[in-house]
């Protein structure tokens, strides 16, 4: 089976039926995707399939792709046969390293030789996950966030032995159902967004600890303060808007930089390359319009009885 162009996958296998996978399987549906799961737990197939059915309607609001069906979600009574013939596995088996290692080498043994052998893993690199694949240049990393049927974000990381047009032809196959993929230049244990969302309850914790503030007030200052902000923009663009007219250089100078001159000229040349075509004006308007749509859409907790 040659490895078809990143848009034209139309079978895909879902190898491990949790939260996770069954969440990729509903993500994969409204794809307009074919979709095969296998799982050993006992009733996988139902429990996977009230996932499913809780999350399309909001799938729904989304927007589906043309075609796109529950009922093109089938259950396979093994991984060999969930595998045999698909154009892509995601994989999301229980996050332990040597049953991951174990079950890639038992898809690569099944699996067409052209077809990418993804991970949902939340921190294990891929070089020990392919350390025991007869095709290991096609396993990577697809790193997904909960709930993996609404939030875009991928992270897909290579291997030592992973072949950079597999990295290529990953990160846009992500694209093309819908997410937003980022491909990393190195592997590194936990990625990108946890190490960063772990920086983050760390400091939380400490300040808890220290009699600064309740967990309570944690959330009230992230989710009313920059988790608004980050939730389109992203520290570093949130960084550069911090210096009004003057951006990213007058918080530079204003606050000082306790790296390096090459680093201080990547972070410059990063947000120009991001926004240098914009006006100050344009891309604050941006941010105002994005805070607005943020503040009427969300929905407050629930009230106790």
């Amino acid at each position: 089976m040659a490895r078809p162009a990143p848009d034209q996958v139309q079978r895909i296998a879902c190898v491990g039926g949790g939260y996770i996978g069954a969440g990729w399987a509903a993500a994969f549906l409204a794809a307009g995707k074919d979709v095969v799961m296998s799982d050993p737990g006992p009733d996988a197939e139902a429990k996977a399939r009230v996932i499913i059915e809780q999350a399309w309607p909001y799938l729904e609001g989304l927007g589906l792709a043309p075609g796109a069906s529950p009922d093109r979600f089938s259950f396979a009574s093994s991984v060999e046969d969930a595998v045999a013939e698909v154009e892509f596995v995601q994989e999301s088996a229980p996050d332990r390293e040597d049953l991951k290692i174990k079950l890639f080498a038992q898809m690569d043994a099944a699996a067409p030789a052209d077809t990418v052998l993804s991970s949902s893993s939340s921190a294990f690199i891929p070089t020990n996950l392919q350390s025991e694949c007869s095709h290991p240049e096609r396993v990577i990393i697809g790193h997904p966030f909960a709930p993996s049927y609404l939030i875009p974000l991928v992270e897909v990381v290579g291997g030592k032995q992973t072949d950079a047009e597999v990295l290529t032809w990953s990160h846009a196959f992500y694209e093309a159902v819908g997410k937003k993929s980022m491909t990393l230049k190195n592997e590194i244990e936990a990625y990108v967004a946890n190490r960063i969302q772990h920086v983050v309850f760390e400091e939380a914790a400490s300040l808890v600890a220290q009699g600064v503030c309740d967990y309570e007030d944690i959330d009230t200052a992230v989710a009313y303060g920059p988790g608004l902000r980050w939730a389109f923009a992203g520290p570093v663009t949130c960084y550069h808007l911090g210096g009004g007219k003057g951006g990213v250089r007058h918080m530079i100078d204003h606050f000082g930089w306790k790296r390096d001159e090459d680093a201080k000229n990547q972070l410059i040349g990063s947000v120009d390359n991001m926004y240098g075509h914009l006006s100050m004006d344009e891309l604050e308007r941006w941010r105002d319009e994005n805070l607005m749509i943020m503040l009427k859409g969300l929905k407050p907790v629930p009230a106790k009885d």
